[in-house]
């Protein structure tokens, strides 16, 4: 696996008890709204939320649109991030939700040099006999570090004709199909995309798939755009190129969920 990209469980331990230990941000998404009571944490992880932090407010670009530099800046500012600081980012869905959405923006979107993914996520964490606590970590200082922003790895809604070459759409197959729609008012997937749904880049454990076999399986083109429902899942289809070697696709933010806000757009289903 490309050491760059990914994380394991033993070798987090080991780094947090080195002299430089990472930063290390909780990106888990939990559904209905709130945390629940029990929440537990790795040790000294800060929360990187993704409706509060990772996105800006629903419409315009879709449910899950990207915060303004500014925004994401300051953000990054208030967990102390730095370039010279290591970046380690977690969740408990194989990185899905919603890791692989801030390993994106914190490393190919702000260009942080050093940011990597727990493969595996809080199970693998527990399976290395990991401490979990019952708090967060406390922020240690703000930081003055001004992004360098990288808006080539996006391609824009009306970009996507001319810049978006092959398009990969990282939903469940049902819904790439029309079949269902549990989330948008429209279901079906962009005319041209093909199917990669993002659970078949994990092993059953929940971590990614060995480089090689990822290499073998994922779309290949000379131009290639990532999207989902509204730009999360699509990071983690971007994220296994990374693991795999391979160039990495840009990103579609708006994704599904802003494709749909024009009803002149075509829509397609089946296959």
């Amino acid at each position: 696996m490309n050491e760059s990209v990914l994380v394991t469980a033993e070798e987090l331990r080991q780094s947090l008890a080195g002299d430089r230990p990472p930063l290390v941000l909780d990106c888990r998404v939990f559904r209905g709204g709130g945390e629940p009571c029990d929440r537990r944490y790795l040790p000294g992880s800060l929360s990187l939320d993704l409706e509060r932090d990772m996105s800006a407010t629903p419409g315009q670009g879709g449910r899950h649109p990207l915060p303004s530099r500014e925004n994401f800046t300051a953000t990054l500012q208030a967990r102390g991030v730095t370039p010279e600081c290591s970046v380690v980012v977690y969740d408990d869905n194989g990185g899905q939700l919603a890791a692989a959405r801030a390993w994106w923006m914190i490393a190919c979107w702000a260009g942080h040099p050093d940011v990597r993914v727990l493969d595996g996520g809080v199970a693998a964490w527990e399976a290395a006999e990991g401490e979990l606590v019952a708090t967060a970590g406390e922020i240690e200082g703000w930081s003055h570090w001004s992004p360098s922003f990288n808006d080539d790895a996006l391609v824009a809604v009306d970009e996507l004709d001319e810049k978006g070459g092959q398009l990969i759409d990282a939903r469940a197959l049902a819904r790439f199909r029309g079949i269902e729609e549990p989330l948008d008012p429209v279901a079906g997937h962009i005319p041209g995309a093909i199917s990669r749904p993002c659970v078949e880049n994990l092993e059953p454990s929940g971590r990614f798939k060995s480089a090689r076999q990822l290499a073998d399986e994922l779309p290949r083109s000379e131009v290639l755009t990532a999207y989902c429902g509204s730009g999360v899942t699509a990071c983690h289809d971007i994220l296994a190129y990374a693991v795999a070697g391979l160039p990495l696709p840009r990103l579609y933010a708006g994704s599904w969920s802003d494709w749909i806000r024009d009803p002149s757009r075509p829509i397609a289903t089946g296959e």
